[in-house]
């Protein structure tokens, strides 16, 4: 078949392997090619690692300099019938191969990352065949939901206001235009669920379990992966149901860098990122509109960054470089660009004379829109999307 982009709304349904497979080989190569390059981990597990910053990260990792061995956990499906598959499932492909090539260890593990059963698996797998300990884990889960091992409830996120609803301009990327959005106000039950699913237990669960079997070596680190924006976009990510998840990862961290340093002498923290097109943040109201006037702006500065080279500039600069850029909030920040007050100043008069008939001119639209593509291996350069895709041949290959 020849497969297309297709859309719902804010979710790409469609999936182009080989563009996936271009799209990792194009973060690898500029990770190569990069003068930055640092000396860190040698055995990392990346939770949530097939795509956006996780994905970035094990890349970075592993062909930034450190050659790092790397454990990736995410929740995918490949080829069945008919149906492709996901884009994360043929990126843990892509980035298997072209590890393995380079004689790095790429172990993938696809399932629950919140069950016991996932984390008891990637224990034995440490213990048994990966040298017995890691020493640096990131967690970098995105998921709209969540089903507790411990009293075995599935929570759902709300995209919600705690302050009495927000409504604002986002882009329709299926229609190609600008949409009024509405965000209504959350009930105690919906703040919950949201805290239950992006909030940090997870996160500590995999700590203490990982401390808990002997698997963290001395010195090991941990660092979550969030986002904190400014005041246009507070109303969801500090405010909101997400804003309380993001307080909720915030204190996790407090809690697991005492536990950190008790038990191997390391550390724990939330690192905030530059706002990025990722398949979460697509589909968050208002952020697109923002995101698409902040490229505009720091692209005309020189300042952009995409998912890889934020994540390539946090390694080799901050967590294993010395220009390390930590708030009074005890939070790592490689959004600090992003967050500079001239480009801030720059983005909110661009912001306030967006409008439905304007927004693709004034804004970098397209930029954002090719991002939001990438995702799922569209207009990725170097690929013939003319060229019939053989899904037999596809449910061959195993992550």
């Amino acid at each position: 078949m020849i497969v297309e982009p297709k859309f719902k709304g804010a979710i790409l349904l469609s999936v182009h392997p080989e563009g996936c497979k271009k799209f990792v080989e194009e973060q690898i190569n500029y990770v190569k090619n990069c003068e930055a390059k640092y000396v860190g981990s040698k055995k990392a597990l990346i939770i949530g690692a097939s795509s956006g910053y996780g994905l970035a990260t094990r890349i970075s990792l592993a062909f930034g300099g450190s050659k790092t061995d790397t454990i990736g956990v995410s929740f995918e499906s490949g080829p069945k019938g008919r149906r492709i598959g996901t884009a994360g499932w043929f990126n843990n492909i892509a980035f298997k191969e072209a590890a393995e090539n380079e004689g790095l260890v790429a172990k993938n593990f696809i399932g629950d990352a919140f069950s016991f059963e996932m984390k008891d698996q990637v224990i034995e797998y440490i213990k048994e065949e990966f040298g017995g300990k890691v020493d640096l884990v990131i967690y970098s889960l995105a998921s709209g939901r969540r089903t507790d091992p411990v009293d075995g409830v599935t929570y759902i996120s709300a995209l919600k206001s705690t302050t009495g609803g927000v409504e604002g301009p986002t882009i329709n990327v299926e229609s190609g235009e600008l949409d009024h959005q509405v965000m209504g106000d959350a009930t105690p039950e919906e703040l919950k669920s949201t805290v239950k699913v992006m909030g940090g237990e997870d996160w500590a669960l995999w700590t203490n379990a990982l401390a808990d079997a002997g698997v963290l070596a001395e010195g090991a680190r941990t660092y979550a992966y969030s986002y904190v924006g400014p005041k246009a976009t507070h109303g969801i990510y500090k405010d909101g149901t997400i804003g309380a998840a993001k307080r909720h990862l915030e204190n996790t961290a407090n809690e697991l860098d005492k536990l950190m340093k008790d038990k191997v002498g390391g550390e724990a923290y939330v690192t905030v990122n530059k706002a990025l097109v990722t398949k979460a943040s697509a589909y968050i109201p208002i952020f697109p509109v923002y995101a698409a006037a902040l490229f505009k702006v720091m692209k005309e500065m020189g300042l952009h960054e995409g998912c890889i080279e934020q994540t390539h500039r946090l390694f080799a600069s901050m967590i294993y470089g010395d220009s390390p850029v930590i708030d009074e909030d005890r939070r790592i920040r490689p959004d600090d660009w992003e967050m500079r007050e001239d480009v801030q100043a720059a983005v909110d008069a661009l912001w306030a004379k967006v409008t439905p008939e304007n927004f693709k001119e004034l804004t970098d639209y397209e930029g954002f829109r090719r991002d939001f593509l990438k995702l799922g291996g569209f207009e990725v350069d170097g690929v013939d999307y003319t060229k019939e895709i053989d899904v037999a041949a596809l449910s061959e290959l195993q992550p």
